[in-house]
């Protein structure tokens, strides 16, 4: 338990805090490169790309979500 005063321990990168780093980027790269879907085709129900891709990524970010919050959760230790 800490104490007053003492600064809060952080844990260590792992693997899985790296995962769910790259996981987390995912989106935001794919989202911040406009160029690659700042078109008007393909069209999905008559939708331009434009949006059905930005749309499309709404899930996409809660499930990226998801995976980083599982990737990182604390687990009871054994023993």
């Amino acid at each position: 338990m800490e104490q007053l005063g003492e600064a809060p321990r952080r844990r260590p990168w792992s693997w899985r805090r790296c995962a769910a780093a790259v996981v987390l980027l995912a989106p935001v790269v794919a989202l911040s490169w406009v160029p690659w879907y700042a078109q008007d085709r393909p069209r999905l129900a008559g939708v331009p790309f434009f949006y059905w891709y930005q749309l499309a990524w709404i899930p996409g970010c809660a499930f990226a979500m998801l995976a980083a919050h599982l990737l990182t959760r604390a687990r009871p230790r054994r023993g």
